[in-house]
């Protein structure tokens, strides 16, 4: 394919991960516009992605996961702890939960207080309803029905999930339907990126029906290695491939979908960051913007996990073998059942204080033990909740290891270097343990596994999180969106446009200011979408009321 792009493009989009998919087949709508989108993995068609409770087997794989991890975490016992990040058309979301929610609306009027012009809940939530299609709440005001992926509650849901629900509600917990409406605080079944049994990517949703368009070129196995600049104008990417090395030119903007490790470590390598920094690898410096790869930061969780005689969990063993089997047989004849859904099927949004003005807990819920080391799924039974302090204060940054861009950067989310991060998740603990310990659960006669009846103070918890707390994986901030006016540091204006340069722009996780309350795949959609119509100058789409009292239903 490599034949194609001497002539250049108009676009071109790099990173074929969520936003990449999403942005290169909404710029090639326009027939008038030549779109190359360049990926260094391959199209990730494997049944480990395609069958949603796969997750831990499409995470082991090689060919999907870069697998990074970071620089040691002196907070954390000196660990290094993974940083997957998903390889190949589809991204991460080729190996994330599926988990399908947007945060708290109170987090994206932070955005636009923060310098964010434009990104208000009300500015928004227009771009996260055009590209839903909601099969459960698709009527709703908060909701879009004609959008290109599918979003679905989860479906025949294991009977656990109902004990944590009754246990909560006994804890004067509230249950939601929709905890994508207008407040997170509570809980509920949680909403995936799943259509009729499979995995659902902005690769499978847009991409793909997309391919046919004379306008778009994907090319796979190209590694984008620097993009090229001239008088402080993007005019190229630098790509490497089994052909070669190349160069693909752009005629108008120049796109980093890359995500929060990739798209500071390609502004970097092109000379664009911190010039103190880039000196020692003998990097040109095109551009002086030292926040390049600052204000990384990433939610933290730990777990508390019980074990079980009881066979209602997910799990291998013999008293569940038949049951086991008819999964099978369900999923491959109809598409669904346990098999078609993330394992992780409910979680509840919680304050650890009254006075707080939304949830800073989130408690994920698993009816199922960690899967072994050595077997992608459950062995044995029981059930865990994992706390998620939603709000961290704790900053870090990405630097290069390197010159050479396939070397992986330096990934040091600083991660519990703010004291105040520690104390969510030690309450966290504590209420899983109150969970746990309500009549809801009895039933099971469940023991506690870890961190296990022995630790009981602030400083026994203390050190079970620094032994064995590990990011959700929803690093962002790395390439912070923000004006000059607010006076914080920025990479891209509010235009997703690099601060200083021309035709270069970066739309990915890497552009949040802060991190939303919750899973972060739905707002990197919602930023894509945005972004399309920025860059294909359209007027953005009307605010809608957050209360939904001035949202048309459509």
């Amino acid at each position: 394919m490599m034949a194609d792009v001497a002539g250049g493009f108009d676009h071109i989009v790099v990173g074929g991960g969520t936003a990449g998919c999403l942005l290169a087949a909404r710029l090639s709508e326009d027939s008038t516009r030549r779109v190359c989108l360049i990926e260094a993995g391959g199209s990730a068609r494997k049944l480990a992605v395609k069958v949603p409770s796969g997750i831990v087997m499409a995470q082991r794989d090689p060919a999907l996961n870069w697998r990074f991890s970071t620089v040691p975490q002196p907070h954390l016992d000196h660990r290094r702890i993974p940083a997957p990040r998903g390889r190949g058309l589809g991204g991460s979301a080729l190996i994330n939960g599926m988990v399908y929610f947007r945060g708290n609306p109170r987090d994206f009027d932070d955005w636009a207080a923060s310098g964010a012009t434009g990104w208000s809940f009300r500015e928004v939530l227009p771009y996260f309803r055009r590209s839903e299609r909601n099969e459960n709440f698709g009527g709703s005001p908060w909701h879009g029905r004609d959008g290109p992926m599918n979003v679905r509650v989860v479906t025949h849901p294991n009977p656990l999930n109902f004990s944590f629900f009754d246990a909560l509600k006994s804890l004067g917990q509230v249950y939601r339907e929709d905890l994508n409406g207008a407040d997170s605080e509570g809980m509920s079944l949680r909403q995936l990126s799943i259509r009729d049994g499979r995995r659902e990517t902005t690769a499978s949703a847009l991409l793909q029906p997309a391919l046919g368009r004379s306008n778009l070129t994907v090319l796979t196995g190209t590694h984008a290695t620097r993009v090229l600049l001239q008088e402080r104008r993007a005019v190229a990417v630098e790509v490497h491939s089994p052909q070669g090395t190349t160069v693909v030119k752009a005629r108008r903007d120049i796109v980093l979908c890359a995500g929060a490790f990739q798209s500071p470590q390609l502004l970097m390598l092109s000379g664009i960051g911190d010039g103190a920094e880039l000196a020692p690898f003998g990097i040109e410096l095109i551009h002086h913007l030292p926040a390049v790869g600052r204000n990384l930061h990433d939610h933290l969780a730990s777990p508390v996990h019980m074990a079980m005689r009881n066979a209602t969990s997910y799990g291998m063993s013999w008293r569940a073998l038949p049951r086991s089997l008819w999964n099978v047989f369900e999923y491959l004849l109809l598409q669904r059942g346990p098999l078609a859904n993330n394992i992780f099927e409910s979680a509840a949004f919680v304050k650890s204080s009254a006075g707080l003005d939304r949830p800073d807990i989130q408690l994920v819920f698993q009816p199922a033990k960690r899967p072994s080391p050595k077997f992608p799924y459950p062995v044995g039974h029981g059930f865990a909740v994992s706390p998620v302090g939603l709000y961290p204060r704790s900053r870090g940054r990405v630097t290069l290891a390197s010159a050479d861009p396939f070397i992986a950067p330096l990934i040091d989310p600083n991660l519990l270097s703010a004291p105040e991060d520690l104390q969510p998740l030690i309450d966290g603990m504590r209420l899983a343990r109150r969970i746990f310990a309500t009549p809801a659960f009895a039933q099971y006669a469940a023991t506690e596994t870890a961190p296990g009846p022995a630790a009981q103070t602030d400083a026994e918890l203390e050190a079970y999180v620094r032994a064995e707390a590990y990011t959700v994986h929803h690093p962002v901030g790395t390439c912070r969106m923000g004006s000059a006016a607010s006076g914080i540091d920025a990479v891209v204006d509010p235009q997703l446009r690099v601060i200083g340069i021309d035709n270069l722009r970066v739309a990915d996780a890497s552009v949040f200011p802060s991190l939303i309350g919750g899973n972060t795949n739905a707002a990197v959609v919602m930023v894509a979408e945005k972004a399309a119509d920025m860059i294909l100058g359209r007027p953005p789409l009307p605010p809608e009321s957050p209360d939904g009292s001035a949202i048309e239903q459509r």
